[in-house]
């Protein structure tokens, strides 16, 4: 195995072991804000949207400043998102029933391992991807967002689950791809490119998991 081959798996390694991390905080800390009652409170204490908002915010500091900040930091605004999303994600238990949750959820992971594969074993640039997915993700956020508050269309909802699940589809093979590019990237600290590709496959997974979620789980009444 040459170098560069082994300093490539060593990367990997260590971001789908911090996504991990992330994946499993999210999850026990969604269970125990259902199973507890915290959901309800935070739900009557109108402090659902003030977790929104904090989410976003950590994520802009950390996309904004990701390459100025040391690596401890860094990994302390990862945990911190995981930890809020983690506390956002619990309305998926008030809303699917848990069987239906589990099944999802390990369905997602093979697709996201199927689609993670495809990715690291693609020997195309996919460099010219990006402006594309740019632009229909937002796109997609938009008109999720007017949907949401305006139009009230269950129909167009669902048209927009598909599209946007295959689009980070398409992300996730992108994000994969170019975590082989990241560690030739003179301007990142090497201590810290594996927890920024963490937090990429995080919120790939995550999209794709709620996606499929909305579109086959199963609702409680």
């Amino acid at each position: 195995m040459s170098e560069d081959v082994s300093i490539q798996n060593k990367l990997f390694g260590k971001t789908f072991f911090w996504m991990f991390l992330g994946l499993l905080g999210s999850g026990i800390l969604a269970w125990y804000t259902y199973s507890s009652g915290l959901f309800m409170k935070i739900l009557i204490g109108d402090y659902f949207e003030i977790l929104l908002i904090a989410e976003l915010v950590v994520v802009l500091i950390f996309s904004l400043l990701f390459k100025k900040l040391p690596p401890l930091i860094v990994g302390i605004l990862y945990f911190i998102y995981s930890m809020i999303n983690g506390v956002t994600l619990s309305v998926i238990f008030v809303a699917f029933e848990l069987s239906s949750i589990l099944y999802l959820f390990a369905i997602s992971a093979l697709l996201f391992a199927t689609l993670g594969f495809i990715g690291y074993k693609t020997t195309h640039d996919l460099t010219s991807w990006k402006p594309y997915l740019s632009v229909f993700l937002i796109a997609g956020i938009v008109l999720s967002i007017i949907n949401v508050f305006i139009l009230k269309n269950t129909t167009f909802e669902l048209i927009l689950d598909w599209v946007i699940l295959a689009l980070f589809f398409g992300i996730t093979i992108y994000d994969i791809n170019k975590i082989k590019l990241l560690q030739e990237e003179p301007s990142i600290d090497n201590d810290k490119i594996h927890i920024y590709c963490a937090m990429q496959l995080y919120l790939d997974f995550i999209n794709i998991f709620l996606r499929i979620l909305s579109i086959f789980g199963k609702r409680k009444n």
